[in-house]
């Protein structure tokens, strides 16, 4: 644990991404899993404008940019084996694109039902499958699923969905993520406070479900972690955390590790520093850990561990971002850690690295949607349901 803790109190930024003409929020980051970090691998950044940026993970400097027109990208995953990129759009579709490509144009289309607007995706650890959930419309949120395999006769055509799930949530489904080593496994949380477990070889929805966790909040972000990512956890838009074991699901052990309403108001920081909001976890694997990744309105990134007991404080990252950061991507090859704000700049970190360039940005204020939609989800079908 001490070793960790060092390794994550000596994070020091190795480089700043390029400027932008447009200043937007950072709102996802994903990189490619083809290569060796150290080797240069490819970043993908969804940004407020509804655009996907890559860079080059070296040289944080942009590569191309990709646009959803005439809908707007939100969410953006690497397949795991290939430099594809998937995005999530408002236009009912699910886009795939190749990284490497200066293509306007998608190599794959994967179309849902009409009234889809699509707002979580993921793919499966093999790439075989895509799910992804939707806003609620009229009764409906649903759980949309795509063979997702490509071979040179599907790249100039359009897929349509395998099936979908609709009976498990009732309101919009904010995540969806796929078991790190199990594709057949994948959770899902919305704003009506579920975390749904689903094996998706069950041959229906009411068979699949394998268990729903409460979280009795709004659901912001879910992973996995534990020995063999046999646990979830999820935080909530009112800055929650909620941690299961799925491995008590058959004994008379309760589930629950650890619930927390809200982290603010327990969190103790070093130097009396506050907490203003969660931005999502990482679990590593080498320490068999768990940790929170936090920040302030300022631009501070905190680190925490996660036990049974509660969540500790480990370190904090000052002197990077001048606003919100709103996403992070943690790369256990090379103990990297990227990091994307509201002052619309990308931050590679490393342990005892030097920056040769020091430029801090002023904070961008500008108007996001997709800001919007993710901070403000209603919590009125929970409670109008557990009312009943």
């Amino acid at each position: 644990m001490e070793k960790i803790e060092e390794q994550f109190a000596n994070l020091s930024i190795v480089k700043r991404s390029s400027g932008t003409e447009e200043p937007t929020y950072l709102l996802g980051i994903d990189t490619s899993k083809t290569v060796p970090a150290e080797k240069g691998s490819l970043v993908a950044v969804l940004c407020s404008n509804g655009l996907i940026r890559i860079y080059d993970k070296e040289r944080l400097n942009i590569v191309r940019e990709f646009s959803g027109h005439p809908g707007h990208l939100n969410g953006v995953k690497f397949a795991n084996s290939c430099d594809i990129v998937y995005s999530s759009c408002t236009d009912s579709t699910i886009k795939c694109w190749d990284a490497r490509l200066a293509s306007e144009k998608p190599v794959q289309l994967f179309k849902g039902y009409p009234s889809n607007v699509f707002i979580s995706f993921d793919i499966s650890c093999n790439d075989h499958v895509i799910c992804a959930g939707t806003e609620k419309v009229d009764d409906d949120a649903l759980l949309v699923f795509w063979d997702a395999r490509i071979n040179s006769q599907d790249l100039s055509t359009t897929k349509d969905p395998l099936g979908a799930y609709s009976e498990t949530h009732s309101d919009d489904i904010t995540q969806v993520c796929f078991h790190p080593s199990n594709p057949n496994m994948v959770v899902s949380g919305s704003t009506d406070g579920l975390v749904n477990v689903f094996d998706i070889s069950a041959d229906n929805e009411e068979d699949a479900l394998v268990t729903t966790c409460n979280s009795v909040s709004s659901v912001s972000y879910i992973g996995w972690s534990g020995k063999d990512y046999k646990q979830i956890y999820c935080m909530t838009h009112d800055e929650g955390f909620c941690w299961w074991d799925l491995n008590h699901l058959d004994t008379d052990e309760p589930i629950t590790r650890l619930n927390i309403q809200d982290v603010r108001e327990v969190m103790n920081l070093k130097g009396g520093v506050l907490l203003d909001y969660l931005i999502g976890g990482l679990y590593h694997e080498k320490m068999d850990k768990l940790f929170i990744v936090g920040g302030t309105n300022t631009g501070v990134i905190h680190l925490m561990s996660c036990t049974t007991s509660g969540l500790s404080h480990v370190t904090s990252l000052q002197g990077g971002h001048a606003a919100t950061v709103r996403s992070f991507f943690w790369n256990m090859q090379d103990d990297s850690l990227l990091t994307g704000g509201e002052d619309a700049q990308l931050l590679l970190w490393k342990p005892g690295a030097i920056e040769k360039k020091f430029t801090k940005k002023d904070n961008m204020k500008i108007a996001s949607s997709v800001y919007q939609r993710v901070r403000t989800h209603s919590n009125d079908s929970y409670k109008r349901r557990k009312k009943q």
